[in-house]
């Protein structure tokens, strides 16, 4: 099912940037366009970077799927509007996963890819369990402020960063993704079909502390991105970006070749 509206966006152009291609940063399940913001703010001194809520998150317009291949269109369908002509995609889970698909739809389109802390797999544990069952009761519950969802949210979750980071997308009573459709789809989300090799530059970042990218994935990857090179962020989890930005940064800045005097 194809959008027949565009993502909702953020554009920031430098006055001077480094190069033409522009990057575009796609977050992860449950979030929006803010969530990669600490790396917004440090590469939109480099290059014009966009940010978005992809569908059924934020303020993106609504759909009844979330495949892949239709979560990828969206996005490139929203950069031929912008009139970008070269891009550097950079996602988070999910938002990685749709960073790789899009390889498959636009290969000459993307110069280099950043993929952090997911592998082009399918993921066989529900490792949101937790997390649907509490979005679920704040929203039986009626409350409508941050919190009180927070109270009903630790009767389920016990890590309080990721309460507060959900929290993020409640407003008004009402949780700004699209919570039964993402329920809906999940199976969707944690799968992955095998797509052709895209032999350019790929960085995978993921913290030593996730499973989410683990050796026995690595042919998975070499075999869709030949030039795929790692880094592994020591003392990490999945949200590796957030627990250590500086050395998630210092890493996107080796690949993407940002001279030194520019940092």
């Amino acid at each position: 099912m194809l959008l027949n509206k565009w993502l909702n966006y953020r554009i920031h152009r430098p006055e001077n940037p480094i190069s033409s291609a522009a990057i575009v940063l796609i977050h992860g399940l449950f979030g929006d366009w803010q969530n990669l913001g600490v790396l917004a703010r440090d590469l939109q001194n480099h290059f014009t970077v966009i940010q978005l809520d992809i569908r059924n998150h934020g303020s993106s317009p609504q759909a009844e799927t979330m495949l892949y291949s239709e979560m990828a269109t969206d996005v490139l369908t929203l950069l031929t509007h912008l009139k970008q002509t070269s891009i550097i995609a950079i996602g988070h889970s999910m938002g990685g996963k749709i960073v790789m698909a899009m390889t498959a739809i636009a290969p000459r389109l993307i110069e280099k890819i950043v993929v952090i802390d997911i592998a082009p797999v399918t993921y066989q544990i529900n490792r949101h369990e937790k997390i649907f069952s509490a979005l679920e009761a704040v929203t039986q519950a009626g409350v409508t402020s941050r919190q009180e969802a927070a109270v009903i949210m630790r009767n389920t979750l016990t890590e309080e960063s990721e309460i507060q980071f959900l929290l993020k997308s409640f407003d008004k009573g009402k949780w700004k993704f699209n919570l039964p459709i993402l329920k809906k789809e999940y199976n969707q989300l944690m799968g992955w079909k095998t797509i052709p090799a895209w032999s350019h530059p790929a960085l995978f970042i993921r913290g030593s502390l996730s499973d989410y990218i683990s050796e026995n994935y690595r042919k998975d990857i070499i075999t869709q991105f030949p030039q795929a090179q790692g880094q592994i962020i020591l003392g990490c989890g999945h949200w590796v970006h957030a627990e250590n930005p500086a050395a998630v940064i210092r890493a996107i800045h080796r690949f993407l070749a940002i001279p030194a005097d520019k940092q």
